[in-house]
């Protein structure tokens, strides 16, 4: 079985909580949060778009597993 990758739905920025929120504020030189940084803006488009259409892939493969999982429920 091959290892299906990974897509998240906030690839390009970086996920923050109340604590980074505070924590952003005394920080005096700016450089608190990272985020994902691409080489050009084409680049940068087709990562977001290779990894939204990911996300749609993993979410349809859940629900086809989830119906198969539920007729064969049915069939027992």
């Amino acid at each position: 079985m091959t290892k299906l990758r990974r897509y998240k739905t906030h690839r390009l920025f970086h996920r923050t909580s109340v604590l980074d929120g505070i924590g952003s504020i005394i920080n005096i030189p700016g450089n608190y949060f990272d985020f994902n940084y691409s080489n050009s803006g084409e680049e940068a488009d087709r990562k977001a778009i290779e990894n939204d259409w990911g996300v749609v892939g993993d979410d349809i493969r859940k629900a086809a597993k989830k119906t198969n999982d539920e007729l064969l429920q049915l069939q027992d």
